[in-house]
C-alpha cells in the first residue's frame, strides 16, 4: 500500500509538472566583447522596454516581459549608432554572442526561439548585397526582370533554410516574398514616370522648425539631398549623426540638406500637436542642424515617391529634377561618391 502511494504521488507530480505554463517572459543572455558601453537596451516601436547592464567583462543576463504573447521584431542598442533587429516572444530563452566592435555583423543568436532571430539577420544581410534598389529599377526591362526573378528564389532560399520559425514570422516573409515580384514591377513603371532627370514631385507649405513655412521650390539653384523620417524610426535616428557630419563637410556647397519629418497623430495618442511637439522637442535635443521641415497631415509627396519605408533618401537637381529617387544614405561612402561626380 506504502510503495502505491508512493507510486501515485510521482504519477500526480508528473502531471502536475506536464501541465505547468509556458513562461511568461523572455530571457535574453550573452556577451559582447570589446564592449565599452554599460548597457544594452531592447526598444520596441512604442520605445525603450527594458534597459540591461552589462557586467565588467561584457556578459549579461536579464528578463522581459513583454506587453504581447505574439513574436514581434524589437530593436536592441548600446547607441544611436549601434543598433540591430531582434525576434522576441514571451517563452524565449536567447543567448547572443558577438563582437560590440562588428555589432550586428558578428551577432549569433542561441537558444530557444533564436533561429527567428539569425533569420531576420539574414535578411538584411542580403538586402544589403542587393544594394540601392534604384540600380535595379534603372536596368533594361530583361535584365530587370532576371534580377528580380533571381532576388525571388534568394529570398525564397533564405527562408526555407531556416527552420522552426515562429509561424506568424514565417506567414508574414512569406506574403512579402510572394509581393516581391508586384512591388519591383510597380517601381519599375513609376521610375518609368520619375525615373533620372524627370521633374520631381513637390511639396508646399511645410512648416519650419525656425518660423514659417517652405516648399521645394523655395530650394531652386541648389542641389537638394531629402532626410524622410520620423522620430519613432530607430534606422532614421541611426542615420541623424552621419547626416550633421554631411552637412558640416558641405556646408556652404551648392546643395541644401532637407529633414522631412513624418510624425502623425496615429503614434501620438491621436493629436497632431502632440505629434508636432515630439518632432520639435527631438529636433532640439539633438541640436540637428540643415532644414528641418514637418510634413503635418500632407502625405502627398511621400505619395508620390511611393515611400513605404523610412529613411528614405531623396537627391534633386538644382533645377528640380530627379538625380536619385532612392540616394544612398549617409552611413553610404556612395553617397560622397555621388556628390563629388555632380562636382557639388
Amino acid at each position: 500500500m506504502k510503495k502505491l502511494s508512493s507510486l501515485l504521488f510521482g504519477l500526480l507530480m508528473m502531471v502536475a509538472c506536464s501541465q505547468e505554463k509556458p513562461k511568461d517572459y523572455v530571457t535574453l543572455s550573452g556577451n559582447l566583447e570589446n564592449n565599452k558601453d554599460s548597457t544594452l537596451t531592447i526598444v520596441s516601436r512604442e520605445g525603450i522596454l527594458k534597459t540591461i547592464k552589462f557586467n565588467e567583462n561584457g556578459s549579461f543576463k536579464d528578463t522581459l516581459k513583454l506587453k504581447t504573447d505574439q513574436g514581434e521584431i524589437y530593436t536592441i542598442q548600446t547607441s544611436d549608432t549601434k543598433r540591430a533587429p531582434i525576434y522576441l516572444k514571451n517563452g524565449y530563452d536567447i543567448v547572443l554572442n558577438g563582437d560590440s566592435e562588428k555589432f550586428m555583423t558578428s551577432f549569433k543568436f542561441s537558444g530557444e526561439g533564436s533561429s527567428n532571430s539569425n533569420f531576420v539577420l539574414a535578411q538584411i544581410e542580403k538586402s544589403q548585397e542587393m544594394g540601392n534598389p534604384q540600380l535595379i529599377l534603372n536596368l533594361e526591362e530583361d535584365a530587370f526582370r532576371k534580377k528580380v526573378d533571381q532576388l525571388k528564389f534568394e529570398y525564397d532560399s533564405i527562408l526555407e533554410s531556416h527552420k522552426n520559425l515562429d509561424s506568424v514570422l514565417y506567414a508574414s516573409v512569406k506574403q512579402q516574398n510572394e509581393q516581391l515580384v508586384t512591388y519591383f514591377d510597380n517601381a519599375y513603371a513609376q521610375n518609368q514616370i520619375m525615373g533620372v532627370g524627370k521633374p520631381s514631385p513637390k511639396f508646399e507649405d511645410y512648416i519650419n522648425i525656425k518660423g514659417g513655412k517652405n516648399s521645394l521650390d523655395d530650394y531652386k539653384g541648389k542641389y537638394v539631398y531629402i532626410d524622410v523620417w520620423a522620430t519613432w524610426c530607430g534606422p532614421c535616428i541611426q542615420q541623424i549623426p552621419y547626416l550633421q557630419t554631411l552637412e558640416k563637410e558641405y556646408h556652404n556647397k551648392n546643395i541644401e540638406f532637407i529633414s522631412v519629418s513624418t510624425d502623425e497623430s496615429q503614434r501620438s495618442g491621436g493629436s497632431w500637436e502632440a505629434a508636432e511637439k515630439k518632432w520639435r522637442d527631438f529636433v532640439k535635443a539633438r541640436n540637428m542642424s540643415g532644414v528641418q521641415l514637418w510634413s503635418g497631415q500632407d502625405y502627398s509627396f511621400q505619395q508620390a515617391y511611393q515611400i513605404n519605408g523610412i529613411p528614405r533618401f531623396i537627391l534633386i537637381d538644382p533645377n528640380g529634377n530627379i538625380v536619385d529617387a532612392n540616394a544612398p544614405r549617409p552611413s553610404d561612402p556612395a553617397l560622397k561618391s555621388m556628390f563629388n561626380s555632380l562636382g557639388i
